[in-house]
């Protein structure tokens, strides 16, 4: 379903990586792989459609991505490095705004629900810059519980979290692929999810 032809990043006079190829198809969880600076974010970037490839194609449905730009983003979701929370917004107006900005519906139950879920229902009317770090990541990730993509791009996603919310994420992560979805993700951690093998995809310049 989504796939990458022939790929090459250039950043000032510094190729990143080209030449890469890779596939992903409904229930496949794909490990990018690399040393810092190797190019994981950016690769990350240009499937989401935010970095345009110095060559090749990236293709959702056999389509490139910028032909499919409004069918494609209805069925992806992009989780970044650093999470979007805006910090004058309690945890719950952070998780509804950010819903309502996807285009994905929600009422103030489904939030609390999500919220809940990732431990933090507590947390509710607190505002973020009261959060810690890991519960701030928490708020951003309760996004994955409401949408409806099919395609997670997940940019170190489980970075700063306790090893409760890490099994956590990984279990929400297993549902997702179980249920027909795919994930194309970059974490330092080690991924372990029951019936899940992931595939690698080391970037060398």
């Amino acid at each position: 379903m989504l796939e990458g032809r022939d790929l090459a990043c250039v950043r000032g006079e510094r190729t990143l990586f080209s030449h890469l190829n890779f596939a992903l198809d409904a229930g496949e969880l794909l490990l990018v792989q690399g040393a810092n600076g190797s190019g994981k974010t950016s690769l990350l970037r240009m499937v989401c459609g935010f970095l345009t490839p110095e060559f090749g194609d990236i293709l959702w449905r056999g389509e490139k991505i910028g032909k499919a730009r409004e069918s494609y983003h209805a069925e992806m979701t992009y989780f970044g490095h650093a999470p979007a929370v805006k910090e004058d917004l309690t945890a719950t107006e952070n998780l509804d705004f950010a819903c309502r900005l996807a285009g994905i519906p929600v009422d103030s139950q489904a939030v609390k629900g999500a919220l809940g879920h990732l431990g933090l229902g507590h947390c509710l009317h607190l505002p973020a810059r009261s959060l810690s770090q890991g519960q701030r990541r928490r708020v951003a990730l309760s996004r994955l519980l409401l949408t409806r993509a099919r395609l997670w791009v997940l940019d170190e996603p489980l970075t700063a979290l306790d090893q409760a919310a890490l099994q956590l994420v990984q279990s929400l992560l297993g549902e997702h692929l179980q249920a027909g979805g795919m994930a194309l993700m970059t974490t330092h951690q080690a991924v372990m999810i029951p019936g899940v093998e992931p595939r690698l995809l080391p970037l060398k310049a």
